[in-house]
């Protein structure tokens, strides 16, 4: 009988407390997420404040929901997982805290994790990965493009130098009169307008694989409040579907070059943003038409946002790989890949 190799895993880098069972890495016997939205939606973002307590509220709740799920017990698990950065540092806090009890209570490894890790692994429900591989990750605070030469290696290939696309909708949603968080509903009423607006581009055509959202953002803000003082109404299919296809259209172009000057295998798209409908859709098009030898996998919808899956799935890699942590491990809001040189 093949090993069964149980991972534990905590996550609470932003306004989910998260806890699950996973089983050799492939296999979600529990995901319990606790989330906080509605809590935060008065104020049209995140409070840290409010996030970390709600964490301190939740977290051993959802560890006794997980374990029960799952139908096991402490002395089944291998190893306890948990994201130490980046993140919120004082929801971090609560994570790491959290699983350091556990692990030392039972006398379990504890396994470090970095949070993109973490989105990059949730594909790996859907297929099994192939190297070296190329990442496009776009979650809340993120907006970057990951190389895999080959497990448990990561290097920045381009990333965000401003706003990350995540950030950008949630802005622009305010704008607009959207409850936090914007995406869903701006993907929606994108799909039901046209680009009319044609909003910029920003480093589009620069030789890098870098990207900037803060002028799209701020062009898109200006467009609606001198429309505003006019009098004037725009319709909001139409300002959505322009702004989407602004982010769309410089996500799909970078990714296609970064494929173009690093032979890959496979191409991981991941993070809250992959839930985009508009652009799942461009990237399968594009995939097909510039790099049909280059397979896709797409993180399943329901491990896009924060979840503590995404965490079991990468800890257990790094729990192959001997990654261990002593008990003074603490939260890295900043932690990030290194960038390659």
């Amino acid at each position: 009988m093949a090993e069964r190799n149980l991972i534990l895993a905590f996550e609470t880098s932003c306004d989910e407390t998260s806890v699950a069972v996973i089983e050799n890495g492939t296999k979600i016997l529990s995901n319990i997420v606790a989330t906080q939205i509605d809590s935060h939606q008065r104020f049209g973002g995140v409070v840290p404040e409010v996030a970390s307590r709600h964490h301190i509220e939740w977290i051993t709740r959802c560890i006794d929901q997980s374990l029960a799920e799952a139908g096991v017990s402490y002395e089944d698990l291998d190893a306890v997982a948990v994201t130490y950065g980046p993140g919120l540092v004082g929801s971090l806090v609560v994570g790491v805290t959290a699983a350091k009890v556990v692990a030392w209570a039972h006398n379990l490894p504890l396994v470090p994790v970095n949070h993109m890790a973490g989105h990059l692994y949730a594909a790996r429900f859907v297929g099994e990965f192939k190297y070296p591989q190329m990442a496009l990750l776009v979650s809340g605070g993120h907006t970057e493009l990951v190389y895999m030469p080959r497990e448990h290696e990561y290097e920045i290939v381009g990333e965000t130098r401003d706003d990350a696309a995540g950030e950008a909708y949630d802005k622009i949603g305010r704008v607009l009169g959207v409850n936090y968080p914007a995406g869903k509903t701006i993907d929606e009423w994108a799909g039901q307008g046209q680009d009319t607006f044609h909003f910029p581009r920003a480093m589009e055509k620069e030789a890098n694989y870098d990207f900037s959202f803060s002028g799209l953002k701020s062009a898109f803000i200006n467009t609606v409040h001198n429309a505003d003082q006019r009098g004037e109404k725009l319709d909001k299919n139409d300002l959505a579907a322009s702004f989407q296809q602004s982010v769309i259209d410089v996500l799909a172009e970078k990714t296609m070059r970064a494929l173009d000057r690093y032979p890959v295998k496979q191409l991981i798209l991941a993070g809250g943003v992959a839930a985009n409908h508009g652009l799942r859709t461009r990237l399968d098009h594009d995939m097909k038409k510039f790099h049909p030898d280059v397979s896709m996998l797409q993180a399943p919808l329901k491990l896009c946002g924060d979840n503590a899956a995404m965490i079991g799935a990468a800890g257990y890699i790094n729990y192959l790989h001997g990654d261990r942590a002593d008990w003074d491990l603490n939260a890295v809001p900043g932690l990030m890949f290194d960038r390659m040189k």
